[in-house]
């Protein structure tokens, strides 16, 4: 798993793209607080390698909670930025600082 940033000068924002190895997976998303905790919103493409890869523009200068669900399961990237108690989950949600 992998998250790469790009910050863009001509917007405030930085394209964040985010790489799961899940070759076994049929569907993988990211959720967190840049699209809402929505799994409809940021589906991973799956490439013929077997990682899921997905873009999205996240606004810049703030943190946002996120995970990945793999085939219905939470999982956090375990190259974040850092990771941050979820109460209401129970478990710890990576953070993604942009």
């Amino acid at each position: 798993m992998s998250v790469s940033k790009q910050y863009l000068k001509s917007r405030p924002v930085c394209k964040v793209t985010f790489v799961v190895s899940a070759a076994e997976a049929n569907e993988v998303v990211v959720v967190g607080d840049f699209n809402e905790w929505n799994p409809e919103a940021t589906a991973l493409k799956k490439l013929k390698n077997g990682n899921f890869k997905g873009t999205c523009e996240i606004p810049k200068d703030n943190s946002y909670e996120f995970r990945y669900i793999i085939d219905g399961n939470y999982t956090n990237e375990q190259e974040a930025d850092g990771f941050q108690w979820n109460d209401f989950a129970g478990t710890e949600n990576a953070i993604l600082y942009v």
